[in-house]
């Protein structure tokens, strides 16, 4: 006696691998492709939108950056400059406190030479 295999169709010899969700979601509102285009261009719009905003606020950021370099050069060259005058300054001290200066004494008669 010859012995045939004996094969079961079950639900589980389906397609379906384990532990996977076997229902399906079928939504109860139907969009046509018009619908579709309309939504796509909004989402495009609003990524556009987004994108402007952001590039806008760099520009902002930028052109506060330069105003700040520019006020730092120009408080760099007044420093430059009330460098020079300090130094101008302490110099003219220097020559009056110095002992060359306190030596010396006025004299008798002062005259001009007239042309």
């Amino acid at each position: 006696m010859s012995h045939t295999p004996t094969y079961y169709n079950s639900r589980r010899q389906q397609s379906f691998s384990r532990n996977q969700n076997t229902t399906r979601f079928q939504s109860a509102i139907k969009l046509g492709p018009v619908a579709h285009t309309v939504l796509v261009a909004l989402m495009i719009t609003v990524l556009g939108l987004i994108y402007v905003t952001q590039a806008t606020r760099t520009t902002g950021y930028d052109y506060q950056a330069q105003k700040i370099d520019s006020q730092i050069a120009e408080l760099n060259q007044q420093k430059s400059e009330l460098e020079v005058e300090s130094a101008r300054l302490t110099a003219l001290e220097a020559v009056k406190n110095s002992t060359v200066a306190r030596e010396m004494v006025k004299p008798a008669s002062t005259q001009y030479v007239s042309e």
